[in-house]
């Protein structure tokens, strides 16, 4: 068996949804056994693909009830991976590179002793085998790094006179990793999400490659939209949302109905009693008026910004534990502003929202630098809900091509023997 296909083995056992430990117990097999099965060491027998068979068809009858496997690229502290089970997926494999997100994200969600946590995804996309370890799936999410898309992004690489964007030999090439996964495993569906100036990135170049990538190159059929978050969290935070589904069909993310009435004001997620280390020291007070009175004075809108309880906040950013000051909380004359808690960022963000609690085990540097480059989980939340029937429908129709799929599986197996003698 070559190295670049999957045994038949490996196939039915992803479609199944069991890790190699659960099928050698559904086998009644060592795990050791179960890895030569995987490697294509050994040919498991008849009776054990067939018993692998009828655990595809149970799952896939689960499908009715809109349960599916999704991946987690990128992932930040999860706030995708929140949205996506609550329509009933569930996550089989994680990717993130920062050590302070990992923890943060594992003290959040139960993870099994086998479910995969990857690190940088670069180290399974550099050959076939590496794309290999990720397992199959249905649904691909991926908030990849905005960093060279961003106003802030390209403002600070022009500075430096660094390359951005696709010409950035760093993250700038992060998302055709997300293209040779998807390209790889080509999951029924995917939702990519990043900053709304991923649009107007090199006058619309960025954007037109990435459609032409997921479309023409991929063959999806991709819709797109920029969701402001104000509807359901006191915070004014845009970025875009790029759905794609590997069938044809209606969808279309711009018939989804953004909630009408007025969203909800920073009072709201405000703490009663925050700590005092969290006002501002005279001396920060006093540079950051002084700074916003120089730039005033050229006419520049650089500076602090101060909300009340009645406001809704600027965007939060990943650079807030600096300073604060894109959004300070107004304490009234006689006392001067103060940063939000940790605590009220993970509401302001939505990891807090509709009696959901979340753990924050890290530093409060880490903790801004986290929800200031999170997605905001009601936002995503509102989109998954909006994709399940059409991934349901998706998901039913992948079900019913397995068999076809395995004898095309079978015809490559038999073709590398007589190709290898």
């Amino acid at each position: 068996m070559s190295k670049q296909q999957k045994t038949k083995f490996t196939i039915l056992r992803e479609q199944a949804g069991l890790t190699l430990g659960e099928t050698a117990t559904l086998l009644e097999v060592q795990t050791r056994t179960a890895y030569r099965y995987e490697n294509g060491e050994t040919n498991p027998s008849r009776l054990a693909m067939s018993a692998l068979q009828n655990a595809v068809k149970n799952r896939n009858s689960h499908h009715t009830s809109n349960e599916f496997r999704f991946i987690d690229l990128f992932a930040g502290i999860g706030g995708l991976r929140l949205g996506f089970e609550a329509i009933g997926g569930k996550c089989i494999f994680t990717s993130e590179w920062d050590r302070f997100s990992q923890e943060t994200y594992k003290k959040n969600f139960a993870e099994s002793a086998e479910h995969s946590f990857g690190g940088d995804i670069q180290g399974y996309t550099k050959d076939i085998d590496g794309l290999n370890r990720i397992p199959s799936h249905d649904v691909l999410l991926a908030g990849f790094p905005c960093q060279p898309f961003s106003i802030a992004g390209v403002s600070k690489k022009n500075a430096l006179g660094r390359p951005h964007g696709f010409m950035c030999d760093t993250q700038g090439t992060l998302f055709f990793d997300v293209a040779q996964i998807i390209s790889h495993h080509r999951p029924a569906a995917f939702l990519l999400e990043n900053v709304k100036n991923l649009m107007s990135h090199d006058k619309g170049k960025t954007f037109a490659t990435i459609k032409h990538v997921l479309e023409h190159e991929l063959g999806y059929q991709i819709s797109f939209r920029v969701i402001p978050s104000n509807p359901w969290v006191p915070q004014k935070r845009e970025r875009i949302f790029i759905v794609g589904f590997r069938d044809r069909n209606d969808f279309d993310l711009n018939g989804m109905s953004l909630p009408e009435e007025p969203g909800p004001v920073l009072g709201s997620i405000l703490e009663p009693h925050p700590a005092e280390k969290y006002t501002l020291t005279p001396r920060l007070w006093e540079y950051l008026q002084a700074y916003k009175k120089k730039h005033t004075a050229k006419g520049n809108g650089f500076g602090y910004s101060l909300f009340g309880e009645n406001d809704v906040t600027r965007t939060l950013s990943a650079r807030y534990y600096k300073d604060g000051s894109e959004v300070l909380v107004n304490q009234g004359a006689h006392k001067r502003p103060r940063r939000l808690t940790p605590k009220e960022c993970a509401r302001l963000m939505g990891f807090e929202y509709g009696g959901r609690t979340w753990n924050i085990p890290v530093s409060d540097t880490q903790a801004y630098r986290q929800f200031g480059n999170a997605v905001v989980v009601p936002v995503v939340e509102a989109v998954a809900h909006y994709m399940k029937p059409w991934l349901t429908h998706a998901l039913n129709l992948n079900s019913s091509g397995i068999e076809q799929n395995l004898s095309i599986i079978s015809d490559q197996e038999h073709e590398l023997a007589v190709a290898n003698g």
